[in-house]
């Protein structure tokens, strides 16, 4: 990224990421476990407002901000930390976070926050960095952090630091579903007992259209999906739910849960369905979202 002129706030997106598929493969000496995902993003998400300032300080807001008093130990201060020692940058940050994604849900809420620290404080501070100088930071952030920097559909594998983009994905719209319970990613990956396996072929070409995708999605699996039902039954629900809707092509969880979505043809189909769930379970968190149409050009002005 080239050095632009200074400005005094910008504001973020940190759109939630979204695994359509998820292979997993053996565990590795570091003790991570190769994986293989294809990814998306929503227009849902989280938001930062990042102004100068002459310390660094998160302040943290919206409907899921109060799981996240313990603002020192945010990958989103981590990020600027450790951006701020790569790059010997000495410039304080205050962030404004709106904490619109639940929590320990599947999506990559905190990893897509960190991500959107980055390419925010990279534009406040005015900093030259490469894009892999970007990619090495995310790396030692988070496993997810890489894939988000740029919020567009990508394949993902090893443990998450290798990331090659895909074209634009097939114009749809999503229903996503959280039952409001959180799933330990290191306690499904326990429960872990059967798995695809690393090896499945990325797509090679631009899908056509979206019947094209499900095909593709319906010869895959998210293999996190098991052990998260065998820890929270609900998650089996709610994509039992997600999946009796005319509308859905495809129901399945994201991550290591506790998210789910289903995948429609447009905004309309994805609002319906919201409702419709919404009605018959009040005590889930539902969305409707179209998804991002390719890379986020996001960092404005404040």
């Amino acid at each position: 990224m080239k050095p632009q002129t200074d400005i005094d706030r910008v504001v973020v997106h940190a759109p939630a990421k979204i695994n359509l598929c998820l292979h997993v493969g053996t565990r590795r000496a570091d003790g991570y476990h190769d994986l293989e995902s294809l990814v998306a993003f929503t227009e849902f998400g989280d938001e930062l407002l990042i102004e100068r300032d002459g310390a660094l300080s998160l302040t943290i807001e919206g409907p899921f901000s109060e799981g996240l008093a313990n603002a020192h130990d945010n990958l989103i201060t981590k990020a600027a930390r450790l951006l701020a020692t790569r790059t010997d940058r000495r410039a304080g940050a205050r962030i404004t976070l709106t904490k619109r994604i639940p929590l320990a849900s599947g999506v990559g809420g905190g990893s897509a926050d960190a991500a959107a620290a980055l390419r925010g404080l990279v534009r406040l501070w005015n900093l030259p960095a490469s894009p892999g100088e970007l990619h090495d930071i995310a790396v030692a952030i988070g496993s997810d952090v890489p894939v988000c920097l740029d919020s567009a559909p990508a394949w993902m594998a090893g443990r998450g630091e290798r990331v090659h983009s895909l074209p634009p994905l097939p114009d749809m719209s999503m229903v996503l579903v959280n039952p409001k319970v959180e799933v330990s990613t290191a306690a499904v990956f326990r429960e872990l007992k059967q798995r695809q396996g690393t090896g499945l072929s990325p797509p090679s070409v631009p899908f056509a259209d979206l019947s094209s995708l499900i095909r593709y999605l319906k010869s895959t699996t998210n293999d996190l999906e098991p052990p998260a039902k065998e820890i929270a039954p609900v998650i089996g629900e709610v994509i039992k739910e997600i999946g009796r809707l005319p509308a859905v092509s495809i129901a399945r969880m994201s991550g290591s849960g506790a998210t789910c979505f289903g995948i429609v043809e447009n905004a309309e189909s994805a609002r319906q369905c919201a409702q419709i769930l919404r009605s018959r379970h009040p005590d889930w968190w539902v969305t409707a979202t179209p998804l991002a149409p390719g890379e986020f050009g996001d960092v404005k002005p404040g």
